[in-house]
């Protein structure tokens, strides 16, 4: 069975880094939400090869790899940009008004939600719930919360991060 793994491995021209990843696993079905996630936090995204990589590896069809993907929020198979900016919209921040920030960053960035800049320094999501209600409106910034947040505070952290 090992060599069996192997050959797959050497095969399919993963990369070594996604091939520790498989590695940690067993060849069975039930580990491949983990196996993906672990894909994505090692790319910051499910790349087309790592799918084809999880299918041979666990024998499950690439349209059924697919199908958890994008039936899952957390999966993307975009690249995110280098700061990954997240507007919270639910209920508490949008009546505070997270969707004016949420246009100011679209104007500013020329991009829209669930884009990424061309020179891939920025990228886009709306979400939500961050679960900083008491901060609301919040958006992130590579997963730090940003609460009372306003147009004037984004443009400051945008003018920061360009």
């Amino acid at each position: 069975m090992e060599e069996q793994n192997k050959n797959c491995c050497n095969n399919c021209g993963k990369d070594e880094e996604l091939e520790k990843i498989l590695w940690v696993y067993k060849q069975d079905k039930d580990n491949l939400i983990q196996i993906l996630n672990d894909v994505q936090e090692h790319y910051g995204y499910i790349p087309k090869h790592a799918q084809k990589a999880v299918s041979e590896y666990l024998n499950i069809p690439m349209a059924e790899i697919y199908g958890v993907i994008t039936f899952y929020s957390r999966f993307t198979l975009k690249p995110k940009g280098k700061y990954h900016i997240a507007v919270c919209l639910g209920t508490a921040c949008y009546v505070k008004g997270s969707s004016k920030i949420m246009d100011r960053l679209e104007e500013r960035l020329g991009i829209k939600t669930g884009e990424t800049t061309t020179d891939g320094k920025f990228s886009i999501e709306a979400t939500r719930c961050v679960g900083a209600c008491g901060l609301a409106p919040v958006f992130t910034v590579n997963g730090e919360v940003y609460g009372k947040a306003t147009v004037q505070k984004l443009d400051k952290v945008l003018d920061e991060l360009k």
